[in-house]
């Protein structure tokens, strides 16, 4: 079996961690039929490894890489990243999703498409944002959603990200649908909730989908479930 670049379209509520463990395990019983008889038992790794993280409650692109593929990583990590989405407006979350409950409700009679609309200029090309507390940056080598799980006080620093494209594509208030082309480390609950900021609403992200990865694309991938079939039906 030849090392490969996997594109899994990750489901909703798995961690990236959880589709590189479904996957390990058949894809190195793969890599062993490579080898004599005599030699399998003796193949005890194979390298599989994820090209950029996705939320568990984010949808789409998760690209994998095995073998000696795994050194690409990297490259594909730094490709500019494309995700649709949808945000609402008029209340907050403490992870700036669903992971954590709604709060903070506020009125959003003031807002219309003309406001939507000129706010989201500001979230347009280079720009610094706070990573979420709820998140896997590391502040003095821990990861931050484990300090915020311990009731600790948590600040992550400001990060510069490029966004190359934000569209809204849809508004049915409170909901706002959208499609942004970002650089990476670009947090997508971060431009939820700053954009709840600059309209004075507050805001979370409801749902999201990583559509693109550079040249890959969500649409030539397939669920754990299809490609483990598919591994069954080709050995």
């Amino acid at each position: 079996m030849a090392d490969q670049v996997i594109l899994i379209d990750k489901p909703y509520q798995w961690t990236s961690f959880d589709v590189v463990n479904k996957l390990r395990k058949p894809l190195l019983e793969l890599r062993r039929l490579d080898f004599p008889v005599h030699e399998r038992k003796t193949i005890k790794n194979y390298k599989v490894g994820h090209a950029g993280t996705l939320d568990p409650l984010a949808t789409g692109l998760l690209i994998l890489c095995t073998g000696k593929l795994t050194t690409t990583i990297s490259e594909i990590q730094s490709q500019e990243k494309e995700y649709t989405g949808t945000i609402v407006i008029g209340a907050t979350t403490e992870s700036y999703d669903l992971e954590k409950p709604i709060e903070n409700h506020r009125s959003i009679e003031h807002v219309n498409e003309a406001l939507i609309l000129e706010s989201i200029k500001k979230f347009t090309g280079e720009i610094e944002q706070r990573p979420p507390v709820h998140s896997a940056v590391k502040i003095d080598g821990k990861r931050a959603y484990e300090l915020a799980r311990k009731g600790l006080q948590v600040e992550t620093a400001f990060k510069k990200v490029t966004i190359y494209w934000f569209e809204i594509t849809g508004i049915n208030l409170p909901e706002i649908n959208f499609r942004i082309v970002c650089s990476k480390g670009t947090y997508m609950r971060s431009i939820a909730h700053d954009l709840g900021q600059e309209l004075g609403t507050g805001a979370y992200l409801s749902a999201l989908r990583r559509t693109r990865i550079g040249d890959f694309s969500v649409d030539a991938a397939v669920s754990p479930a299809d490609f483990l079939s598919k591994m069954a039906i080709n050995q």
